[in-house]
């Protein structure tokens, strides 16, 4: 199972939702879908913008875990 951890690092960068999406062009809804775990897939492009954004690589935002 692939977890988001969009939060985590929102929060380590001191940034909002409402800041991420104006920075990165992405809508609230749609970061939101993401940040919750509910998103089937993220581009490439999307995953760039927002790694840019909040200065971080994609394995601080995307992490697997085994599912028990």
């Amino acid at each position: 199972m692939i977890e988001v951890n969009l939060d985590v690092m929102m929060a380590r960068r001191h940034m909002s939702l409402n800041e991420l999406s104006d920075r990165v062009g992405i809508t609230i809804a749609n970061l939101s879908i993401l940040k919750n775990n509910k998103a089937k897939a993220v581009r490439f492009s999307t995953l760039d913008a927002i790694c840019r954004e909040l200065q971080c690589t994609p394995g601080d935002i995307l992490e697997y875990r085994e599912e028990n």
